[in-house]
């Protein structure tokens, strides 16, 4: 995990070159619980750091989730909308949502790292 990046509310983003792939951390599905529905941005749609991005709905709650850095949508996860329980076990791997062109690789200074984030989680 130490090549994710993270947000305060518990997105994740893995950016490999001008792409970043975005999904919402274990703790997040583990607060959560058995997640029922996704929705996603559309393709194209620009986005601007740590602005909504979709909502996921649980069977205790509906959360939004927000982007870690400004981009456009050039991905979304079709298969987890279908199967939004992968959210739940495997979040940060076929559970990803959202893949993003970076507009602005700077802002990746604005996210926390492994333990940045790991003390955050602590604290709740």
């Amino acid at each position: 995990m130490s090549d994710l990046k993270f947000t305060k509310t518990y997105e994740w983003v893995k950016v490999e070159g001008e792409v970043a792939t975005v999904g919402i951390t274990d703790f997040a599905q583990l607060e959560l619980g058995d997640i029922v529905f996704v929705e996603l941005p559309t393709v194209g749609e620009k986005v601007n750091q740590f602005a909504r991005l979709g909502t996921i709905e649980s069977t205790k709650t509906a959360s939004e989730f927000f982007s870690p850095l400004t981009g456009e949508v050039i991905e979304v996860n079709n298969g987890v909308v279908k199967n939004p329980q992968w959210i739940n076990e495997d979040p940060y791997g076929k559970g990803w949502l959202v893949k993003l062109k970076v507009d602005n690789q700077a802002e990746i200074d604005n996210l926390l790292d492994e333990q940045s984030y790991k003390s955050l989680v602590e604290e709740k």
